[in-house]
């Protein structure tokens, strides 16, 4: 492949961050196509390398990666693929651009709910979805999900799209949890208690609580490290500082949880090497590393989480497998489609 072509390939959403300088890739190289940005994974990539000597080539997409693998083929110089959510793992999988792998060392790394059955796709780390609460305005510091459709927070709630993956992949858990029927009618209560049509990211909303817009929101986890962390923007340290976190439970008492995770892309070209990647990613050192840096919680028992991710609060995580989320998520976009969730309090 020429440098040219390969520019070309590689253009429209596509971000090259130092990634893929070389159209043609050493024999010991892994290239990784990523949802992730590089500046998060560089510090767990620059260990593996150091310890096993095998190069990486990452380059981000913020968009279109499944797209972009299935154009390029059998020709596709992709090894791994890094998602930032369990839908975009589902969804690599099932446009046919992943490979099984069957390492015994991943199977002995990550619990069994967390990694696809026949090993297309394995999570790396993960983080809960729970309640910004005003720390102002909000005495409690426990919930359920249940009460979010509570008539007392009429008015009080801000969220992002009810069709973003992130709210779609905990709809599915609650279908999981409560059928079909009582998540309807819980849906219809929390689109009750919205203080706005749902709008922008999970930062958003933690900005309307900051201004009094609202008093609770659904976000996840990462997103207040980010936030509290942030020297380029620190406006959003405020956003951080105006609110707690509540980790809300199912009846069972655990929170629900998505994940970031990786897959061996199907043509990979540097498979042995790739699979190294991968059980590296989810040994030890790693995944401390890594979750670290992403302000998630290790997969792997026995792997702490970093001191500001404990900070936050005891996780409980909800153990349901997360083919289970992939098999309800159809019902659960219906679902915010029919009852109008989308287009706020009052429609």
């Amino acid at each position: 492949m020429t440098l040219l072509l390969f520019r070309r390939l590689l253009a429209g959403s596509i971000v090259l961050a130092g990634a893929f300088a070389n159209p043609v890739l050493a024999a010991d190289t892994v290239a990784i196509y990523s949802y992730r940005q590089p500046d998060l994974m560089q510090p767990v990539l620059d260990a593996f390398t150091a310890e096993t000597g095998i190069a990486t080539e990452l380059l981000f997409l913020d968009k279109g990666l499944e797209e972009r693998i299935l154009a390029e083929g059998e020709n596709s110089p992709a090894d791994i693929i890094l998602s930032t959510d369990i839908s975009k793992l589902i969804l690599a999988a099932e446009k046919g651009i992943t490979q099984p792998v069957d390492s015994t060392a991943l199977a002995a790394a990550i619990p069994a709910p967390l990694r696809e059955p026949q090993g297309q796709w394995f999570a790396l780390t993960q983080r809960a979805r729970v309640v910004y609460a005003s720390n102002e305005r909000v005495p409690e510091t426990a919930l359920t999900y249940a009460d979010l459709a509570d008539p007392k927070w009429k008015g009080r709630i801000c969220m992002r799209s009810g069709q973003h993956d992130y709210n779609i992949s905990l709809f599915s858990a609650m279908i999981a949890h409560w059928g079909a029927e009582k998540t309807e009618a819980w849906m219809q209560g929390l689109k009750s208690n919205l203080a706005r049509k749902p709008d922008g990211n999970d930062r958003s909303q933690a900005k309307g609580i900051f201004s009094g817009e609202c008093d609770i929101a659904l976000g996840n986890t990462y997103y207040i490290g980010l936030m509290a962390n942030n020297d380029k923007e620190p406006e959003q340290k405020d956003w951080a500082k105006a609110m707690h976190v509540i980790f809300p439970a199912f009846e069972d008492g655990a929170t629900h949880v998505n994940v970031s995770g990786m897959a061996l892309a199907k043509h990979a070209p540097h498979k042995d090497a790739a699979i190294k990647l991968m059980e590296f990613l989810a040994g030890d050192t790693a995944q401390k590393v890594y979750a670290a840096q992403v302000y998630e919680y290790p997969v792997k028992a026995g792997v702490s989480a970093s001191e500001f991710v404990a900070g936050l609060g005891t996780l409980k995580a909800d153990g349901l497998a997360l083919t289970e989320l992939a098999a309800n998520r159809k019902a659960a976009s219906e679902m915010v489609d029919r009852t109008g969730l989308d287009d706020g309090p009052g429609n």
